[in-house]
């Protein structure tokens, strides 16, 4: 037996793969399927690690109709013929689910600069999935799923875990986990509308807040009228804020806010005035990110009473359909896109707004009239 008798035979049975010898070592060549992490065929080799005799031969030919075989049942896999892919596998295996979180996250940041916004995003979209993984044991598909199928179905939590693990998966390379399977049917505009208070009710607040502690009336204040998330009020451009009731938000290289640098129109103008928001008293509180400042914010108002201060950004968003300010404009200046502010602000809009509105609309001077 020989090389060419070897090859004729593989050719006539249409294996589509060939024997090739190299020094005294036989390998394989052909079109295989992709390896991991991999999306095209392509041509390769593979090595036998056997000699070029007449056993060797014999070897060779059996095992490139054995890939064959493999090839058209869909069993080839590159573990069984890569010896390097093998020992990662391996390595890999062996690894624990701690041991992977480090990686992982020394990748995340690898990829990106390291600043508090990216820790806030890190520890909020990966971290805080992570710590319901038990560290100490190996990571595993099923281990994965367990977890997920712990958080509650159709929410926006099973989601985000969904998403956090589908990722950290197929990083560790070897982890086969369907995490779109398990998200469910979660979407924003299915959430229960708030109860968000009035703009009657929103000044009270803030007066009733204001004769406690200033510091915190004025956030109140500032939140309130220009629709600000918790972090933001400690991105603000204060000194611009004094001279005019536009307020500048700085994304600075801190973090800044969430959605980067943009400008913000008082909804009222007049509580610019009224609240004195030119005459700056930022509360002094720290944190090392954005996610801290804003607890700060959440606890302080709890403190005396309000809860939800989120509430005030939502009520800015539904008063800007009020006062008739275009979407597209609104949206930006909440710093989220057109399709956001469509899907989720404008689907807790009541009757009551839509009504408003329509009466402004129709006692405008200037309104069409019917032919």
């Amino acid at each position: 037996m020989n090389l060419k008798e070897v090859n004729a035979r593989l050719k006539a049975a249409k294996i589509g793969v060939s024997v090739e010898q190299n020094g005294d070592r036989l390998h394989l060549r052909g079109i295989f399927p992709p390896k991991p992490g991999e999306t095209q065929r392509k041509q390769r080799e593979i090595a036998l690690h056997v000699y070029a005799n007449p056993s060797g031969f014999k070897k060779a030919e059996a095992e490139a109709r054995k890939i064959r075989s493999q090839i058209d049942l869909n069993e080839f896999n590159w573990l069984d013929w890569d010896e390097k892919l093998r020992r990662e596998a391996e390595i890999k295996t062996t690894r624990l689910t701690g041991q992977w979180i480090e990686l992982f996250e020394k990748d995340y940041f690898n990829r990106r600069s390291r600043t508090p916004k990216s820790e806030t995003t890190w520890r909020s979209n990966y971290l805080q999935p992570f710590t319901r993984l038990p560290h100490e044991k190996p990571l595993t598909a099923e281990l994965l799923r367990q977890v997920i199928l712990e958080t509650e179905p159709d929410t926006r939590n099973r989601q985000k875990y969904c998403i956090a693990y589908e990722a950290f998966a197929k990083f560790a390379g070897v982890i086969d986990l369907n995490a779109a399977a398990l998200k469910g049917d979660y979407n924003p505009k299915r959430l229960t509308p708030r109860d968000l208070p009035t703009d009657k009710e929103i000044s009270e607040w803030r007066d009733l807040i204001n004769s406690k502690n200033e510091s915190w009336g004025w956030a109140f204040g500032i939140m309130t009228t220009y629709g600000l998330r918790n972090h933001e009020l400690f991105h603000i451009d204060l000194e611009r804020l004094k001279d005019s009731p536009v307020l500048s938000l700085i994304d600075d290289d801190n973090g800044g806010g969430k959605t980067g640098s943009r400008r913000v129109w008082a909804v009222y103008p007049e509580w610019w005035d009224k609240w004195r928001l030119w005459d700056v008293k930022l509360p002094s509180v720290t944190g090392k990110d954005n996610s801290a400042l804003g607890n700060r914010v959440t606890k302080a108002f709890a403190r005396y009473g309000f809860k939800k201060p989120y509430n005030l950004r939502h009520r800015w968003a539904v008063r800007t359909i009020e006062f008739g300010i275009p979407v597209e404009l609104a949206a930006q200046q909440m710093g989220h896109s057109y399709q956001v502010h469509c899907n989720i602000y404008h689907y807790w809009i009541s009757d009551d707004v839509h009504q408003r509105a329509f009466d402004l609309a129709m006692q405008r001077p200037d309104r069409p009239l019917p032919p």
